[in-house]
């Protein structure tokens, strides 16, 4: 019985080899299996139809958004979708008290009034190529560990160097795949002039906020649109007035005729990262500190920023991107640590290294080179485990909470010798930063992330200030920080501004910021000192776990873990059943938006402007209604996305766009580790609601005129 059960668990852990809707796919390498499998799922595309180097394919309508998001060009003169939150930094920057777009929204009514982000760019992938032999041949059997991952990483950088060696306005990333195992080249061509045209006010596109946050029923309009600007001849550019609309390769035509339960679905985006092929060992590591870590630091400091943003208008504009981006990967955190427990995903794991045990055992060649595998990353996670957790910790508390040691980080690091462009941009950023800090705030967090960190490590690592506090504060943190605070140059840009104009008397060197940055990278660098030679180990093993997996299950089609690497997805539109006595249908309709709204009454995650409210109960939907009349808002399909796929484009099977993916789902928020083929979900913004809220509440028909909408 135990090795029946052994066996079904290995099977299910194993469903990500054979399922339909599972995989994260690089279009540049579809084996056979995989395109038959769509085909037999209802894709009516070609292979070359969804990518080609050569020609015009759907990838050419695909962009990494900024390096951190997905997006879709939906127009001739270079609109691009993707979604609010992507696009949310953005609107923030250009938003006041007088001018509240967060709030309000931000309609460009002319190309003039499209307004500039310099710190974005957009991405397009132009093809891919297998360089592994090429990177391998620079590894010698005789080499450690360290040595190998040097000499990988030389040949990676030569490879992708020689791409803008041959033409400067392309871009060559080589990277690892199958931990280490395979090496894939990826040529891109960046676009640096990208303007905001169309932002919902948050009402619609943060629709209730982080109580909704990775979870289903969704009723979240989550877009946001920007145009690509080039130089006359439509080639890359940095920003000027003189640049006109980018006309791009190929442009995604838009589907009004929406889906059914069982349609066939396929996501095209930029996955951040996945770890499916990660050792147990590493799973509980994740668990026990960097995720701990997020769950407990950030909600100590997004609590003190809510409080702040909820009483004054000018610090929820100031803190909102910010907030934003911590509080997504706090729930994260959350859910991710609640699913492992949940799914019973460890277990799953550890049945499967059994499993692979017995086979090591029972193949010489295999035991010859794999008998310590799973004792030697046991003992290394082990070797690395306290370590690994004080510093999960000292990063969360020093470096990510109060910007104060940020802001003394980056000017300590900064580059003044650069490229004039690089050193220009890096000046706006701290700039940036500065305008929306505020100091109290500020102050308040680094207290209360002093006392987290005590709170959370052994005494072995507290960093030297805990002394200074103790003797010359009275152990007072708060007392330890106003005076820290009060004593820096570098609570304002003056601090900057006199050590760039060398004012003699200022040595920056002196500040009691910086004293304290440079005393923080100084300990970070003695913890990754401490871990480096198990932290080496550990590299190693897994890589040989993942070669080892591929090996015994040699007849399974695998896909590697995402990477920031184009990914296609593919599966089918479909609900789900979340617990017992509960289903979930496959779609979510403006008729939700209003209930949630009367639901909850005074919760400003559920608050909405009265024009809007007033707009979704008309039921004059035109004709982005459904079959039924009504007004489609969310969607959800089993393909299988990450972080990074927000923003991307969600195609039906003839390559036509029907929404953007924006989240996942809470029963499953451990699919970066494990994929549940029952509970996984990808959730999108119907593009139907795009469409209804640019044109009838934006009242911004021209850039509906502008897209390709299929009949």
């Amino acid at each position: 019985m135990k090795l029946k059960y052994i066996l079904i668990t290995v099977c299910c852990f194993f469903t990500l080899t054979g399922q339909a809707d599972e995989g994260m796919w690089m279009l540049g390498n579809l084996n056979k299996q995989t395109r038959k499998t769509m085909k037999e799922l209802g894709l009516q595309m070609s292979a070359d139809k969804l990518y080609s180097p050569k020609r015009p394919s759907l990838k050419d309508a695909v962009v990494s958004f900024g390096g951190f998001c997905s997006g879709v060009v939906v127009s001739e003169d270079g609109l691009v979708f993707t979604n609010h939150h992507c696009g949310f930094s953005s609107v923030q920057q250009h938003s006041s008290v007088e001018h509240d777009y967060l709030k309000d929204g931000f309609v460009a009514r002319s190309r003039e009034e499209e307004l500039p982000n310099p710190e974005l760019y957009v991405r397009f992938l132009l093809r891919t190529e297998d360089v592994t032999k090429r990177v391998l041949g620079a590894v010698k059997p005789s080499m450690n560990e360290m040595e190998r991952s040097s000499a990988v990483d030389s040949m990676m950088l030569v490879i992708g160097g020689e791409v803008s060696h041959k033409d400067s306005t392309l871009i060559g990333i080589v990277d690892a795949y199958y931990g280490g195992n395979e090496f894939w080249l990826s040529v891109y061509r960046d676009f640096n002039d990208v303007r905001l045209v169309f932002a919902p006010p948050s009402s619609i596109g943060k629709f209730g906020w982080d109580t909704d946050n990775w979870v289903w029923p969704r009723h979240t309009g989550d877009f946001c649109v920007f145009r690509i600007y080039a130089d006359r001849n439509n080639h890359p550019a940095e920003y000027s007035p003189e640049n006109v609309p980018y006309h791009p390769e190929y442009v995604a035509p838009i589907s009004l005729d929406g889906y059914r339960e069982g349609s066939f679905c396929m996501t095209l985006g930029y996955p951040g990262s996945t770890e499916r092929y990660l050792s147990s060992f590493g799973i509980e590591e994740m668990m026990n500190n960097s995720n701990q870590a997020q769950i407990d630091v950030r909600g100590v400091k997004q609590a003190i920023w809510k409080r702040e943003m909820d009483r004054n208008d000018s610090i929820r504009i100031k803190y909102a991107s910010k907030y934003d981006e911590s509080s997504n990967y706090w729930k994260n955190s959350i859910g991710t640590n609640r699913a492992i427990r949940k799914l019973g995903i460890l277990e799953k794991k550890r049945a499967m290294e059994q499993e692979l045990r017995r086979w090591i055992q029972q193949n010489p060649e295999e035991r010859e080179k794999l008998l310590q595998l799973f004792t030697d990353l046991e003992l290394n996670y082990k070797n690395r485990r306290e370590v690994n957790r004080a510093q999960a910790y000292f990063i969360e508390s020093f470096l990510y909470a109060p910007e104060l040691v940020q802001l003394a980080l980056k000017i300590l690091n900064f580059d003044f010798e650069g490229e004039e462009k690089t050193v220009v941009a890096g000046l706006k950023d701290i700039v940036e930063q500065y305008s929306n800090l505020d100091l109290d705030i500020d102050k308040e967090v680094f207290t209360a992330a002093l006392k987290e960190y005590r709170s959370k490590v052994d005494t072995t690592f507290l960093p030297a200030i805990y002394h200074t506090i103790a003797q010359e504060y009275n152990g007072d943190e708060k007392a330890y920080v106003d005076s820290l605070y009060a004593h820096s140059e570098l609570t304002t840009p003056r601090g900057l501004k006199r050590f760039l104009e060398r004012d003699t008397t200022y040595q920056i060197f002196d500040d009691p910021a910086i004293s304290l940055g440079i005393d923080m990278l100084t300990m970070l660098f003695d913890m990754n000192m401490q871990m480096q030679a198990p932290t080496s180990e550990i590299i190693r093993g897994e890589r040989l776990l993942n070669g080892a997996i591929r090996r015994m299950y040699a007849s399974r089609n695998f896909y590697p873990d995402a990477n920031s690497t184009m990914r296609l997805s593919f599966g089918t539109v479909a609900g789900y059943t979340p617990f017992d006595g509960a289903e979930y249908a496959y779609y979510t309709t403006s008729k939700g938006v209003l209930e949630k709204v009367k639901a909850n009454v005074g919760d400003v995650d559920f608050a909405v402007q009265p024009e809007i409210l007033s707009l979704l109960s008309s039921g004059d939907f035109g004709r982005y209604a459904d079959e039924k009349g009504e007004m489609k808002v969310c969607f959800i399909s089993n393909n299988d996305i990450t972080g990074g796929n927000s923003g991307s484009a969600m195609f039906n099977a003839k390559g036509e766009l029907l929404g953007l993916a924006f989240d996942g789902n809470w029963e499953a928020m451990s699919s970066d580790i494990l994929y549940e083929p029952k509970m996984q979900r990808c959730i999108g913004v119907d593009v139907r609601y795009i469409l209804f809220i640019i044109e009838k509440y934006g009242k911004a028909s021209h850039l509906v005129q502008e897209l390709k909408i299929s009949d």
